[in-house]
């Protein structure tokens, strides 16, 4: 392979990687959602699959959406073709996105909120959840208490994996990601009060249990639905 065909097939999967899935915050070359990649003269296509064939509709369109737009991006990558296999929707889905219909133009009035918001939903239960991560983990620490916790500070989490998701959380909602920024807020950037730490922090909890159920029961259903589990990549340019 040239220098010339790894670098597109390099810079094709890097742009796969940077697709998520904005609840689990995990790219779809992670989850397995990417089954094959044929870069060639043409441009590049690629295929994507879904845990079920019944996935919701604003999700399944968000992610073959997304990972079209991100191609878009990739510098003499030729044309872009992204679709989604073993849909009840694949043929309207696929038939949007190549046509550039937006998902409104797709499904009509079935599409009962735009994917914007279908975004910000999944981006704020992320976020949720990983603030009670990290208040959990102070607080098993020993250092804060409960009635501490509206004063807990970005500065104060320790530097590491936690810290790091809920920074990245923070920034996708528009929230600041300053050393003194506080850590216990809502989606809008307002302090959680006092009174209500412990009654917010159960639900935050609840909000984590259902996305920790739900990537585990996703990845289940993916290697159930699916034997092969490798991405399939081919690049057959000629330059």
């Amino acid at each position: 392979m040239t220098a010339t065909l790894r670098s597109v097939e390099t810079d094709v999967l890097a742009a796969l990687a940077t697709v998520t899935d904005p609840e689990l915050d995990e790219p779809v070359t992670e989850l397995g959602f990417v089954r094959s990649v044929v870069v060639d003269d043409a441009g590049v296509e690629v295929h994507l699959r879904l845990p079920t064939s019944f996935c919701a509709l604003n999700f399944a369109y968000l992610m073959v959406a997304d990972a079209h737009d991100a191609l878009a991006e990739v510098p003499g990558v030729g044309r872009v073709r992204v679709l989604l296999d073993d849909h009840h929707d694949s043929e309207k889905i696929n038939n949007g996105i190549a046509a550039g219909l937006g998902y409104a133009g797709t499904f009509g009035s079935e599409a009962e909120e735009g994917l914007d918001d279908l975004r910000r939903t999944f981006q704020r239960k992320a976020h949720l959840a990983a603030v009670e991560r990290c208040c959990r983990s102070v607080l098993g620490g020993g250092a804060w208490s409960l009635d501490e916790l509206p004063m807990l500070e970005l500065f104060d989490l320790p530097e590491g994996r936690l810290k790091a998701a809920l920074v990245r959380r923070r920034e996708a909602i528009g929230l600041p990601g300053h050393a003194h920024a506080r850590v216990l807020v809502d989606h809008e950037g307002s302090p959680i009060p006092s009174t209500d730490t412990a009654l917010w922090l159960r639900f935050a909890a609840a909000t984590r249990v259902s996305i920790e159920g739900n990537a585990h029961f996703c990845r289940d259903l993916l290697a159930t639905r699916y034997t092969e589990n490798d991405l399939v990549i081919t690049n057959s340019r000629i330059t």
